[in-house]
C-alpha cells in the first residue's frame, strides 16, 4: 500500500470520531411535480407567458396545484410579491389563486404596488377579491392579533398606512393594564404571553409617527399623551419595560421633530399656542400663551422644551421690546438694567393706574418684570437690614418708639405684594 494511503487509513481507523450521527428529514414535505417546479420557476423569473401557459393547463388538465409551495414555504403569489412583479401578481389573482396572508407579506416587504393591487383587485366577474389575513393559522408567520394596519404601522411606511386609513380601517383600543373585564381575564388565563404581546403590538402601532401624522388632528398632543401612557406602562409591565420605554422615547422625538418643520417664528408660535378648544382669544394674549409648551412641561417632554426652535422663541419672548439684546455690549446691558431697576417704583404706579396703556403693557414684558422684581426684592432686603439695625439699638425691655420712616416704607411691600405687576 502506498505510504500516504496507509497513513490516511491509520488516521481514519483510529479517529476518535468514528461514530457518526445519522441524519434524516423528520418533517414531511410535499414533493413538487416537474410541472409545478416549472410553474414556480416561471413565477420566480417573471416569465409572464410561461406562468399564463401553466395556469391554463392547470384549468384544463388539473396537473398543477396553483397554490403549491416551494421548499421555502412560498406560494407563487408570495414569490411574485417578493420580486415586485405586479403583472404576474395580477395574472395569478385573475386565476383565483389563494391570497392567504399575501397582504400581510406585501406589507412586511413594503411593496406598495402589491398592497394596492391586493386591496383593489377585482375578479373578472367584477366581484372584489378581498385578501384574507391568513390561509392557515397553524402555519402562518403572523399571529392572529396582527392586522394589516398594525403591521403597516410597525414598518412605519407612510404610503401603505395611507392606503389602509383611506379604507376606514380601525385599531382595537387597548384596555387598561389592570383591566379586569371578562375579555382580558379570559385572554390572560388562556395565554398570558400572547395577551401581553398583543397589547404591546397595538401600542407599537399607535406610536408609529406616520400613523399619528395621518390619523390625528393634533399630532403633538397625541404624542404627548401616548408618550406619558407608555412611560407609565413601562413601570407596570416589567418584562417589556425596555420596549415601552423605547416607544415612549419615540413619541417624544416625534413631537420634537415636528417643531423642526416650522419655517418661521409665526408658524412656530401657531404650533405652540394651539389649544384643544376652538375659542377665539385676544391676539396679544395668544402670543404669550404657549399652551403646547405648558403641556410639554406637564407631560415631562424635556426634548420638546429643549428643542432649538422652541428655545429661540422663548428667548425672543423673554427679550421682547429689546431686539438684539444678546448682541449688545455688556456695559450697555448693565446700564440699561440699572436704569430700569431705579425706575421700578414709577413703572409700578403706571401699571396700577393705567395697565392697558403703552407703558403699562411695556411693564408686563417678561424681561422688564424680571428686572423690576429683582430691584424690588433687593430694595426690600435693604430696608429690612436698616430696620434690623434700628431694632438692635433699641432697648427691648422698654416700649419702643413709634414706627420709623424705614418701617413705614416696608409696609407697602407687605400690603401690595398681591397686586404688583410682576407676580
Amino acid at each position: 500500500m502506498n505510504p500516504m494511503a496507509q497513513l490516511y487509513y491509520n488516521k481514519v481507523s483510529y479517529s476518535p470520531y468514528r461514530d457518526r450521527i445519522p441524519l434524516q428529514i423528520v418533517r414531511a414535505e410535499v414533493e413538487l411535480s416537474a410541472e409545478e417546479r416549472a410553474y414556480l420557476t416561471a413565477v420566480e423569473k417573471g416569465d409572464y407567458a410561461g406562468v399564463k401557459h401553466a395556469l391554463r393547463e392547470a384549468e384544463v388538465y388539473y396537473n398543477i396545484d396553483v397554490n403549491c409551495l416551494d421548499p421555502l414555504g412560498r406560494s407563487a403569489l408570495l414569490i411574485a410579491i417578493e420580486n415586485e412583479n405586479l403583472e404576474v401578481m395580477e395574472l395569478l389573482l385573475d386565476h383565483g389563486v389563494a391570497t392567504g396572508d399575501a397582504l400581510l407579506y406585501a406589507i412586511r416587504k413594503e411593496v406598495v404596488g402589491a398592497v394596492e393591487l391586493l386591496l383593489s383587485h377585482r375578479r373578472p366577474s367584477g366581484e372584489k377579491q378581498v385578501p384574507s389575513l391568513m390561509m392557515d393559522g397553524q402555519f402562518s408567520e403572523f399571529t392572529p392579533d396582527i392586522t394589516p394596519v398594525i403591521l403597516a404601522a410597525h414598518t412605519n411606511n407612510y404610503e401603505i398606512i395611507k392606503l389602509l386609513v383611506q379604507r376606514k380601517v380601525t385599531i382595537p383600543r387597548p384596555h387598561q393594564i389592570r383591566c379586569d373585564c371578562v375579555e382580558c381575564v379570559s385572554s390572560s388565563e388562556v395565554d398570558s404571553l400572547r395577551h401581553s404581546r398583543s397589547r404591546l403590538n397595538i401600542y407599537k402601532a399607535l406610536a408609529s409617527p406616520s400613523l399619528i401624522a395621518l390619523s390625528s388632528e393634533d399630532p403633538i398632543l397625541t404624542a404627548f399623551r401616548l408618550g406619558w401612557e407608555l412611560k407609565e406602562l413601562s413601570k407596570v409591565e416589567n418584562e417589556f419595560r425596555q420596549e415601552y420605554e423605547e416607544l415612549s422615547q419615540q413619541c417624544k422625538l416625534f413631537a420634537k421633530d415636528l417643531l423642526d418643520q416650522a419655517r418661521s417664528s409665526r408658524e412656530l408660535e401657531t404650533i405652540l399656542n394651539h389649544r384643544d378648544d376652538s375659542e377665539e382669544m385676544d391676539p396679544r394674549e395668544t402670543s404669550h400663551d404657549l399652551a403646547k409648551l405648558k403641556l410639554a412641561i406637564k407631560y415631562q417632554h424635556k426634548e420638546f422644551v429643549a428643542q432649538p426652535n422652541c428655545q429661540q422663541l422663548l428667548a425672543t419672548l423673554w427679550y421682547d421690546g429689546f431686539p438684539g439684546w444678546r448682541r449688545r455690549h455688556w456695559a450697555v446691558k448693565l446700564v440699561t438694567c440699572f436704569i430700569i431697576g431705579l425706575l421700578f417704583p414709577v413703572f409700578s404706579l403706571i401699571y396700577l393706574l393705567a395697565p392697558k396703556s403703552a407703558l403699562g403693557l411695556f411693564v408686563k414684558k417678561p424681561f422688564i418684570k424680571f428686572i423690576c422684581h429683582t430691584a424690588s426684592y433687593l430694595t426690600f432686603l435693604f430696608l429690612l437690614l436698616l430696620a434690623s439695625q434700628h431694632i438692635a439699638r433699641t432697648n427691648l425691655h422698654v416700649q419702643g418708639p413709634p414706627p420709623t420712616v424705614v418701617e413705614w416704607m416696608i409696609l407697602p411691600w407687605v400690603l401690595g405684594d398681591s397686586v404688583t405687576p410682576w407676580n
